[in-house]
């Protein structure tokens, strides 16, 4: 029986009624997904279409030395921007990619993927300086394209001193955000809080007008105040950087300086660095080695190299301390009475341990000696004998309480932790006791060796003292911090006493500084994991720590350069004469008045000797001695010449110049004669010259006094600076007479 037309409307009615209803619950079930559940994800969406946000840079705190001195800081710059919106056709987009990308030094396919975006602007290149911009908005004008070219104000990052202290430093990178050094472990206080501007758009992405502008204002980075003196750094880098070069040293070098009653970094250096203003750039030498390379193996190399480079070798490095590490072991058995000043010990080349000979650097041995007679020598034998005196777990305390077995702690990214015998052996404690078989940082030793020199007490070391803000008002300072006293004030004392000897009769004299009473012990450390074929030792560490003035310590001096390419490389050699340079320079600097002995005095009296030919420092060593200053001019190594010359009359005190560069050479001078000449004529003619000028014979009250001779004689060909004696006479008023 089939259903009336009415009941087939109904139906179809119902059916209708049905989906019209579940329609409509799927669109309240929807609705209420977007407005409640997804209510935030929408809403964000909503404001990314109808507003632009620009980000507003904040200034970054400046990094200033101990004297106020600005080691990194914010300068205004300029990002350039494109608006591909904006491009009108194609040709218009060639002639863009192709000048802007010469101007800026960036690639046509880097810039042409920013101009076809669909979008408002892009960023082309941040931080361009202001010849930059303006090559860049003359084209832009000159050429019809002002409306594709923008420019944004942006900051940049910029280091007055170049390469100075960068391991310390550290840069920021390309992102504006601290990497190694300082830079890195303040970022958070140095960077600030960025701003926003908040723009309205319309719908066609259009600003609308100001009033739907919402500023949030940016807040500058806080300023940190390091504890660096500028000077004392310049003297450690300049020193450091000419001792890599002198000594083709392979795995760069490292220096440190504190103020051993504090731990104060007074000055810190790596060599080879680089310019934190141009932080990606490597030494020509290293890219022509790295060209040779299978072209896969560039991209590699490179960065490695780049790593290398910006690795703080003195808080990164582990290595094995050698003789300086003698300073700690004397300390410890001076402190725990295993070992005393009337103590003796016999050297015979070598010393019997555990069924194995070690051997003393000195083949045929040192004899009888007593302790400061050991530690002059820094003979092995004998430190043996002490450490083994000393036993196994009083070594090991000691080397616990000197924080060798933790880090220090300092304020710098990157601090490596030392590596030692936890379960030591007799064998592990002969080795010990005179720096090798273990490993640790320059921080930690020189940290170590300055609570064994400053009465006793263990600082930490720190490398930024204050931090203030953009007013310079402080917000912060830090306070040195007293870890712990390791040994006794009477212990400490000792050790200073006979460090003092090692400089003044011992290993260290290379490191003497006239009128000063200089401490310190070198080191030769054998790189134990790194043996030839043989066995054989092929790699060593050359050091030097010097503590100024030894009686009352304000300085003390970490020096390493590893792998000297030497014959002889023995750290008295190759380091203690770079670091008596370092002190000859920086302790007038400090302000430490010098005092001169008359063993001192005597020394310095005499004629110039001849150090042409010398490597720089060990010329700056000799003429030290003689109590005179020095003057280097060339970028070289070798002393090819000296003015005043050998065997000329110079005074204590006076300077003189090594030329390394056959090129600076001035060409001699001609000596005129000034026989017959009064006192003025004579001054004149020779100070004319470019000559000095030596007087004997004046006479204040005499009057009638002329030269009669001359050293150098008068035609003699001499350096500019030469000194001329010249020796007067008085001529009678008959002798001068008319005849």
């Amino acid at each position: 029986m089939s259903k009336s037309p009415s009941a087939v409307i109904k139906f179809r009615i119902f059916i209708a009624c049905s989906i019209a209803l579940l329609c409509f619950a799927g669109l309240i079930g929807r609705l209420f997904y977007i407005q409640i559940i997804e209510s935030e994800e929408y809403q964000r969406q909503a404001a990314e279409t109808q507003l632009e946000v620009t980000e507003i840079a904040a200034n970054r705190g400046a990094i200033f030395d101990a004297n106020g001195n600005k080691l990194a800081m914010s300068t205004t710059a300029w990002t350039i921007c494109v608006a591909p919106n904006n491009i009108e056709n194609d040709t218009q987009k060639e002639l863009i990619i192709s000048e802007l990308s010469q101007i800026l030094g960036i690639s046509e396919s880097y810039l042409r993927e920013k101009c076809e975006r669909d979008t408002l602007y892009a960023a082309v290149k941040a931080r361009v300086d202001k010849a930059t911009v303006e090559e860049v908005t003359t084209f832009a004008s000159n050429n019809g394209v002002s409306r594709c070219i923008f420019v944004e104000e942006d900051v940049s990052r910029k280091y007055p001193y170049e390469n100075f202290a960068a391991s310390v430093i550290g840069f920021v990178n390309s992102d504006y955000v601290g990497s190694y050094g300082l830079e890195s472990y303040y970022d958070d206080i140095l960077s600030g809080t960025p701003g926003k501007l908040i723009s309205a758009q319309d719908s066609w992405g259009q600003k609308m007008p100001f009033e739907y502008d919402e500023l949030y204002s940016s807040e500058d980075g806080n300023s940190i105040v390091t504890t660096i003196d500028e000077g004392i750094q310049y003297f450690v880098e300049k020193h450091l950087e000419l001792a890599v070069k002198e000594h083709s040293v392979q795995q760069r070098g490292a220096c440190i300086a504190m103020d051993p009653n504090t731990g104060k970094i007074l000055a810190m250096a790596t060599k080879g660095d680089f310019d934190p203003n141009s932080y990606t750039t490597l030494p020509d030498s290293v890219k022509e080695e790295i060209q040779h390379l299978p072209e896969d193996e560039q991209g590699d190399a490179t960065l490695k190299a780049q790593y290398d480079m910006w690795r703080n070798k003195a808080i990164s490095d582990p290595y094995e301390p050698g003789s300086v590490f003698k300073i700690i072991t004397l300390a410890a058995a001076l402190d725990s009475n295993t070992t005393t000043l009337g103590d003796s010990f016999t050297c015979i080349g070598y010393a019997n341990v555990a069924d194995r000979k070690i051997s003393c650097w000195r083949t045929h041995g040192h004899g009888e000696q007593t302790l400061a007679d050991a530690v002059q020598n820094s003979c092995n034998p004998a430190f043996i004998q002490i450490g083994l005196n000393m036993g196994i777990t009083n070594f090991q305390n000691y080397f616990e309480a000197f924080g060798l077995t933790e880090k220090t702690d300092i304020d710098l990214p990157g601090e490596a932790a030392s590596i030692y015998h936890t379960k030591m052996t007799e064998m592990n404690l002969a080795s010990c006791s005179f720096g090798q078989t273990f490993k640790v940082t320059p921080i930690q030793l020189v940290t170590a060796v300055s609570a064994a020199v400053n009465g006793g007490y263990l600082y930490e070391p720190y490398i930024v003292q204050k931090i203030i803000s953009a007013d310079e008002s402080v917000v912060e300072e830090y306070e040195p911090t007293l870890v712990r006293q390791v040994v006794s004030e009477q212990t400490s004392e000792t050790v200073r006493t006979i460090l003092e000897t090692v400089v003044s009769d011992g290993s260290g004299r290379t490191a003497a500084v006239p009128g000063y009473k200089i401490g310190g012990k070198t080191g030769t450390s054998e790189k134990l994991d790194q043996l030839d074929e043989e066995g054989k030792v092929k790699a060593y560490v050359s050091s030097f720590l010097a503590v100024a003035p030894a009686e009352d310590p304000q300085i003390v001096i970490l020096l390493l350069l590893d792998e000297a390419q030497m014959e002889n490389p023995y750290g008295s050699v190759v380091a203690a004469p770079v670091v008596g340079a370092m002190l000859a320079d920086i302790l007038p600097y400090m302000g430490i008045e010098p005092k001169y002995t008359e063993a001192e005095l005597e020394a310095m009296t005499g004629k110039v000797k001849d150090v042409t030919g010398q490597l720089v420092h060990d010329a700056m060593t000799v003429l030290r001695i003689q109590g005179y200053s020095v003057t280097v001019i060339g970028e070289g190594t070798t002393v090819v010449a000296q003015s005043p010359e050998a065997k000329s009359v110079l005074s204590a005190g006076g300077t003189i110049t090594l030329y390394t560069d056959e090129s600076l050479i001035p060409k001699e001078i001609e000596v005129p004669d000034v026989s017959g000449m009064s006192v003025t004529e004579v001054n004149n003619a020779i100070i004319g010259a470019g000559l000095k000028l030596k007087l004997v014979g004046v006479s204040e009250s005499a009057s009638g006094q002329v030269a009669y001779s001359q050293v150098p004689a008068a035609g003699e060909m001499v350096m500019p600076g030469t000194i001329i004696e010249v020796t007067f006479t008085v001529i009678s008023e008959e002798e001068g007479g008319e005849g």
